[in-house]
């Protein structure tokens, strides 16, 4: 029979609990304290905290705001309170953590009533949206596995979190929170989650939408709306039941949203997808050599990193114009691609073409590999004639086969290319930029890092000089053969065509782009005049040589659009620009340019080149525009075909806006046979009908039908054909007799 407890006893057993409970307490916070001090590991610190370190990715901005692309490691976009729905953060709420406005980083009532579930086998999760922060920005490993790890790390959790609630409102820490979640398929954060899901912004986030990202957090993978669609309906579901039962969201609500489809509109975040991929690639080399040259680092004097420092990058580029130019490019060049083929049907294209393939075998990404693994030229050269898996470039889309490399080689020389520029002359701002056909199979930039022989687009440098130098559009000259010497051997250039016959009009010879009458022209004024005209334009490495009145040297589509800007500019030449500048992720600007202006010819002389400009379009090589593609509007332009008709250009200019088109093989050696379709009237031209007729559809553009504007100061020029024969044939009888 047991005794009962005497009173001193009781007493004695309660003072042996309260030293073992009151004990027990005081090692935990010593042992809290020794972690808070790093004794059993490191913490971060309150600098940590206030700057905490993760990969966020680079925007790349057009002229809206609207976002480019990023540059990243994790594509990660930072956002403020502000620029979130309610609905994520209801959402988040509801379903993390429904005390989360009440604690204070740790939930003691939830974690001991979880810990309770999970004794009888009810699994789940007991973190606070403090402490998922709190194990989001400072543990790189994520979240340990092995128990005794894991618990280690839940108190450190307990730490930091404690220390994010002392040093940041609840709103500073739910917007940290967003900012840092991966949301799969390189989204991290919910700008990225809203743009690659949605193609939204996080502040237009719906409910369903909100509630679908809020419900990928439970298991990224398991709940994808792309690899998982149905099983993310159901989360999505149950993520706004639990808004409804927060009083986040009504019943009724709630009934007419469980229905919807997801709705996704999934654009993969990847470096080769997205718009203006070469674009993206040009101006991220630029800003590195821009950070090298003028010494801009970091506070702590390291070099910035484009794809984790969160830069903000903002351009030119204009979003819509952009769309239109890639469109209008695709469009076009599927068709122009089928007529190559057609062209060539029946014939050898590779007949005395062995060096070209083998130039471009050694230039592959393959050969180079190869090479770099030791193999020999003779193993090389076995394994580009061994059948392979390929994935090939179409305009169908990439098609999966089987077939030699050697063939892969043959079938992308034979593939045009194709490059576009557009730019605003007023300021020099570029508002669109393709670059080539497809990113991720050529990544070389054609538009700036490429150059090729410009052929008759070159011909208005020559006549702008003539021009200056007082001849008239309507001065008329004998369309025959020209031999210009005095500059190396005699030099007679060939007519392109079947010349005009008889005698004609400089307007009437640029518009039908005659060689004789531009060779004319070279003869009265010199090769010097003109190259120093083409240098002031921009164009560099132009040399003094007669040839070059009809396009004999190479330039790329970026400076030609850039000199056909001084036409539209009423003579003022502004270098291309299209980045305005560069902030760090707190908004310090660290670097910003503006456009330089430069006169380099009279407004009057200008004005004249785009009236014959315009007679291209209106009456010669360039009409097809208004009879084929019924663009009736004051545009200026110029056709280019280089010999054999290896190039195919074609120039444009408006009031607002000059663009530049070039097609062509990557290897001249391979072109069209009949100058017919290798013209640049007809390799080119159609991409800008494209993609003007989109512009002028688009009134948000504000890209008007206007006229060329004349000088306030008059022309003394004449251009009026009529006017200028009548001065010609001189004062009539008449004249004479009232005293004129």
């Amino acid at each position: 029979m047991n005794k009962p407890l005497s009173e001193a006893d009781v007493k004695r057993y309660n003072l042996r609990i309260w030293k073992i409970v009151i004990g027990g307490i005081a090692l935990f916070a010593i042992f809290i304290s020794m972690m808070g001090f790093g004794l059993f590991g490191s913490l971060p610190s309150f600098r940590d905290i206030e700057h905490p370190k993760s990969n966020q990715a680079s925007e790349i901005m057009a002229d809206d705001g609207r976002t480019l692309g990023t540059y990243f490691v994790q594509n990660r976009s930072n956002v403020t309170y502000k620029e979130i729905s309610p609905n994520v953060i209801n959402g988040l709420i509801a379903t993390e953590d429904t005390r989360f406005k009440d604690h204070s980083g740790i939930d003691f009532q939830r974690t001991f009533t979880i810990i309770g579930y999970n004794l009888i086998g009810k699994k789940q999760g007991g973190s606070t949206i403090t402490q998922q922060l709190a194990l989001n920005l400072f543990s790189e490993e994520g979240r340990q596995r092995n128990f005794f790890k894991r618990v280690m790390q839940k108190f450190k959790e307990w730490v930091v979190a404690v220390k994010l609630e002392r040093n940041y409102t609840k709103e500073e820490i739910i917007t940290m929170y967003l900012n840092t979640v991966d949301f799969g398929n390189q989204a991290y954060g919910i700008k990225s989650a809203a743009r690659v899901y949605f193609n939204t912004t996080p502040d237009k986030l719906t409910v369903p939408q909100a509630a679908t990202l809020v419900g990928m957090q439970k298991g990224i993978t398991m709940y994808s709306p792309t690899r998982n669609p149905e099983r993310s309906k159901e989360r999505r579901n149950t993520v706004m039941a639990m808004m409804v039962k927060s009083d986040f969201l009504s019943q009724q609500q709630f009934d007419e949203e469980k229905e919807t489809p997801l709705n996704l509109h999934f654009n993969a975040a990847t470096v080769n997808d997205g718009i203006a991929p070469y674009f993206r690639s040009v101006l991220k080399n630029d800003i590195k050599s821009i950070f090298e040259e003028q010494g801009i680092l970091k506070p702590d004097g390291t070099p910035y990193d484009l794809d984790r420092d969160g830069l903000k990058i903002y351009t030119t580029l204009n979003y819509e114009m952009q769309e239109y130019a890639e469109e209008a490019q695709k469009e076009y060049m599927r068709i122009l691609q089928a007529q190559f083929i057609k062209s060539w049907k029946g014939r050898n294209p590779f007949k005395d073409k062995a060096l070209q393939i083998e130039q471009g075998v050694k230039r592959s990404d393959r050969y180079k590999s190869l090479k770099l693994e030791g193999k020999t030229d003779e193993e090389i050269k076995t394994n580009f004639n061994t059948p392979t898996d390929l994935t090939i470039f179409t305009w169908k889309g990439n098609v999966d086969t089987t077939m030699k490399p050697i063939d892969s080689v043959r079938y992308y020389k034979m593939l045009l290319r194709n490059a576009m520029m557009t730019m605003d002359p007023t300021n020099g701002y570029v508002k669109a930029w393709v670059g080539g056909i497809n990113y991720e199979h050529f990544k070389y930039d054609q538009v700036k890092m490429g150059t090729r022989q410009v052929g008759s687009t070159a011909k208005p440098f020559t006549y702008a000089v003539a021009v200056e130098n007082g001849f008239s559009p309507c001065l008329t000259v004998p369309n025959v053969p020209v031999t210009i010497e005095g500059y190396g051997d005699p030099y007679t250039p060939k007519s392109s065509g079947q010349p005009l016959a008889g005698s004609i009009t400089l307007q009437k010879a640029l518009a039908y782009s005659q060689n004789y009458v531009t060779a004319y022209l070279m003869k009265q004024v010199g090769p010097v005049a003109v190259a120093n005209l083409a240098t002031k334009m921009g164009i560099a490495n132009v040399p003094a040589y007669p040839s070059i009145c009809l396009g004999s040297f190479d330039a790329s589509v970026y400076n030609m659009v850039g000199a056909y800007g001084a036409f539209a500019n009423k003579g003022i030449y502004t270098k291309p620009i299209y980045l305005l500048r560069i902030e760090d992720k707190n908004g310090v600007v660290l670097f910003s340019q503006k456009p330089i202006p430069k006169p380099i010819m009279s407004e009057e002389v200008a004005y004249v080149m785009t009236r014959m400009l315009k007679g291209v379009v209106t009456n010669g090589t360039g009409s097809r525009l208004n009879y084929k593609y019924h663009i009736n509007a004051p545009i200026g332009g110029k056709t280019g075909t280089t010999q054999n008709n290896s190039d195919g250009w074609f120039m444009a200019v408006t009031p607002q806006l000059v663009t530049g088109i070039w097609t062509g093989c990557e290897d001249r050696a391979f072109h069209f046979l009949s100058t017919n379709q290798g013209e640049g009237a007809n390799t080119a031209l159609p991409i800008f009908a494209g993609f003007i007729k989109r512009v002028y559809a688009n009134p948000k553009l504000k890209i008007s039908h206007a006229d060329f504007e004349a000088p306030k100061s008059g022309v003394s020029i004449v251009f009026d054909c009529n006017q200028y024969q009548k001065l010609e044939e001189g004062p009539t009888e008449l004249d004479e007799k009232l005293g004129f």
